[in-house]
């Protein structure tokens, strides 16, 4: 993921900065590439409106250590009424996670190494997705620890031909409804995870530099000169509106 102007979602969105991630936190940095086990940016529904930090990868309260979290960085909003691991955070602890666009890869058909694309928004503005979180205490020393999974849905055509997942984006106008368990239930949140409309989105190649989670700063959302492997994920700009409609190192890669 890449968020890189958390001021300008606070702004957005009307949302307060939690005192706690005030300089030197990263948090409050420019970030180009966010990986799996580390800190996002997140509002909870605590009613509180602030954002705050999360480790990135659900650690589910009966977990018997942290490390389950890092094969639980996203959840599927077509199972996560059923799972485990999730329905219990669907129904009590939801979050949204501001991002500026995010990384996704697509793996070749002729088996070669897959390929890193930057996926962003036509509007150029940030975004929420959808997401969970839980609160965990390491049974062996009572450390606590907040943690959250991002939420997916098949991908939109113009996307489909990168991966066949992305993220859960909400529309400003379901931010409050989606932050509120009482005024959306399970079954009532399923008409957010429906993915965002096709003309929102744009794509272009990265360099593969993005693998190393050690990776940072602005050139790595940098196009590159290749071309991607169809037009079809290069959609075309449209008005933003209601949006209905090979193994990685560094612990990166296919994302959603």
């Amino acid at each position: 993921m890449v968020l890189f102007r958390l001021g300008r979602f606070v702004d957005l969105f009307g949302f307060l900065r939690d005192d706690e991630i005030g300089p030197p936190s990263e948090l409050d940095q420019p970030r180009y590439n966010i990986a799996p086990t580390q800190q996002v940016a997140a509002v909870l529904n605590d009613g509180s409106g602030r954002v705050t930090g999360l480790r990135w990868g659900l650690i589910p309260a009966w977990a018997k250590d942290a490390s389950i979290g890092a094969k639980m960085i996203n959840a599927r909003s077509e199972t996560a009424f059923e799972k485990p691991s999730f329905r219990n955070a669907l129904r009590r602890r939801r979050c949204v996670v501001p991002i500026d666009g995010y990384y996704e890869w697509h793996r070749p058909s002729d088996g070669s190494p897959a390929i890193p694309y930057y996926i962003r928004f036509a509007d150029d503005q940030p975004h929420a997705i959808a997401g969970l979180w839980e609160r965990w205490t390491d049974p062996a020393s009572g450390t606590n620890m907040a943690s959250a999974a991002i939420l997916t849905t098949r991908a939109n055509a113009s996307l489909a031909e990168i991966h066949d997942r992305m993220p859960v984006f909400l529309a400003p106008e379901d931010v409050s409804r989606w932050l509120d368990p009482k005024e959306l239930s399970n079954q009532g949140a399923a008409d957010l995870f429906e993915p965002f409309a096709d003309g929102l989105l744009a794509a272009h190649r990265v360099d593969r530099a993005v693998n190393r989670a050690s990776s940072q700063g602005p050139q790595l959302i940098e196009p590159t000169e290749a071309k991607p492997p169809t037009e079809a994920i290069r959609p075309p700009i449209a008005k933003a509106g209601k949006r209905r409609g090979a193994k990685q190192d560094d612990n990166q890669g296919m994302l959603f």
